[in-house]
């Protein structure tokens, strides 16, 4: 089946006085046609510049510098601003991190709905309003006659949440790129938004991009992950293989920093921090944070290794050159040496089995 959407080698950078800083590099994947494809990794991965540069929304002095991003065969960076304008809100949809930030406060909620079917062309100024109450209505809005003359301030967090996924729905797109959709929101809000994200990508057969750090939000919603670390992606696979089978050791970093242990279990954390760009080690970018290092870890970035059905991950213990005797030499010392888990199930906490 051709995917729905297809980023190949996209590389975005921002021109800074110490030269070009790569904030998304050489990253690759597709969605398929209604598939929920889930991109996690920590604050300052890439995943929010990804999604702007999938919209064509990257500000100087960011620019996308490489790869290509096709869309239903189209590759967007071919296209003049007026044809782009044309695919954002009718063909792919952006939900953004902050409502508060991205909804207009001196506009009624109501008029920023109706903006998008108007400019899309979708209804006409007199149809607008009963459109916007219809589209409300259908992302669970309390009494939507009288919320479509409210502004932002006068709504709680999930109700303005609520608008940017009428907003993002208005013209039922093919792909909506939710990013960080429940970030700011309290846990009962973060589960109603999840599924109503979930009843509008069966009701209008969505294809849906979402971007988090919460593990525990794309084990629920997504059926494949992509995992990111500095700018590149690191692993990707089914939900399922991803949570019982992490192949990459930032991937399993994350799952064992899940709380859910027995009580009284200290947290398992990754040491360190993602690095910043303008200081990127060389090698694998995840190498000074890593229990499972050696020599090649160090000198060139690894590729994509197949590590099973659909699951990819970019580690040298995957390396039929220099990973096998890694992974079953005994005894290795436990801070650069063999990676015990490697085929091991370690699944962790109620995810998916």
């Amino acid at each position: 089946m051709e995917p729905l959407l297809r980023v190949e080698r996209l590389t975005t950078v921002f021109d800074l006085p110490g030269g070009a800083l790569p904030a998304v590099n050489d990253v690759t994947f597709e969605i398929q046609p209604g598939e929920t494809l889930g991109l996690v990794g920590e604050s300052g991965s890439g995943k929010s510049v990804t999604a702007l540069s999938i919209m064509r929304l990257v500000q100087p002095p960011g620019r996308v510098a490489g790869g290509r991003i096709v869309f239903k065969g189209q590759d967007l960076l071919t296209l003049d601003e007026r044809r782009m304008r044309e695919v954002r809100g009718a063909g792919i949809s952006l939900i953004f991190q902050e409502p508060m930030t991205a909804l207009n406060p001196v506009f009624s909620v109501g008029d920023q709905v109706a903006e998008a079917l108007i400019v899309h062309g979708r209804v006409s100024r007199r149809e607008a309003r009963a459109a916007v109450i219809e589209l409300l209505r259908a992302v669970r809005m309390p009494n939507p006659e009288s919320r479509i003359a409210d502004y932002p301030h006068q709504l709680s967090g999930g109700q303005r949440q609520r608008v940017m996924i009428a907003i993002a729905l208005a013209c039922r797109p093919s792909l909506v790129i939710a990013d960080e959709p429940t970030t700011a929101l309290d846990v009962t809000i973060q589960a109603q938004i999840l599924d109503l994200l979930r009843d509008m990508k069966s009701q209008f057969n969505l294809a849906l991009l979402l971007i988090t750090h919460d593990l525990g939000v794309v084990a629920e919603i997504a059926d494949r992950v992509a995992v990111m670390y500095a700018g590149r992606i690191v692993e990707t696979g089914p939900v399922r293989a991803i949570f019982r089978h992490p192949q990459h050791p930032y991937t399993r970093g994350l799952l064992a920093s899940i709380p859910g242990g027995a009580p009284g279990q200290r947290l398992k954390a990754i040491d360190g921090a993602v690095p910043l760009l303008n200081a990127l080690p060389p090698g694998c970018a995840f190498n000074p944070r890593c229990p499972d290092r050696f020599e090649p870890c160090t000198t060139e970035p690894p590729p994509d290794y197949a590590v099973g059905p659909d699951q990819t991950a970019k580690c040298y213990l995957h390396s039929p050159q220099v990973g096998a005797d890694r992974r079953v030499r005994p005894g290795a010392d436990p801070a650069v040496g063999a990676d015990p888990s490697v085929g091991a199930d370690t699944s962790v906490g109620p995810y998916p089995s």
